[in-house]
């Protein structure tokens, strides 16, 4: 499943920076979401990976605040790039005609930007103390698969969901993987 998650979402990056047509704002954000995917699965399955392999559920607690802190940043980015899609999204729905000044690449940086500063400073530094304050009294079998749910599955969705349906996404990868 990580293996599907990290090959969709880097087929995704790779198409919408390969090909000119997808050179929008709506894409922009995509590939970031993409990559955050990517980041957000590649935190958490290789140790679990370890964990099954050696029957082990040890970690030390620098691994675990380490993890953590990449975990709650990338999953905070996700949010904030869903909530970017969603920005776009109305912005073109909305204002057809002034879109492309509205959504501008300087604004579109900026947009992706804010994010990184802010699951930094704020998200990742009250969500860890809750994190690791209720993580003795949580029923482990239930939060195992709940993890398991939220960082394997939900980011091998997400290139299904909001792009390989779409039929600009399909023609660059064809066309990408037709010219690799």
């Amino acid at each position: 499943m990580h293996l599907i998650t990290v090959l969709g979402n880097l087929l995704i990056i790779l198409a919408s920076v390969s090909d000119s047509h997808l050179h929008s704002p709506m894409y922009f954000f995509l590939s970031n979401l993409s990559f955050a995917d990517i980041c957000f699965g590649s935190t958490t399955v290789p140790k679990m990976l370890v964990n099954v392999q050696t029957q082990s559920k040890v970690i030390s607690y620098a691994g675990c605040v380490t993890q953590m802190d990449f975990f709650i940043l990338f999953a905070g980015l996700d949010i904030f790039m869903l909530i970017m899609m969603a920005y776009d999204r109305f912005g073109a729905i909305c204002h057809p005609l002034q879109y492309t000044v509205i959504m501008n690449p300087r604004l579109c940086g900026l947009l992706v930007v804010v994010p990184w500063i802010l699951i930094v400073s704020l998200f990742s530094c009250t969500i860890l103390g809750v994190y690791l304050s209720s993580a003795a009294t949580q029923n482990s079998c239930s939060s195992a698969i709940a993890l398991v749910v939220y960082t394997v599955v939900t980011p091998m969705l997400n290139p299904f969901v909001y792009s390989l349906r779409k039929t600009d996404i399909r023609r660059a990868l064809r066309r990408f993987l037709s010219g690799v």
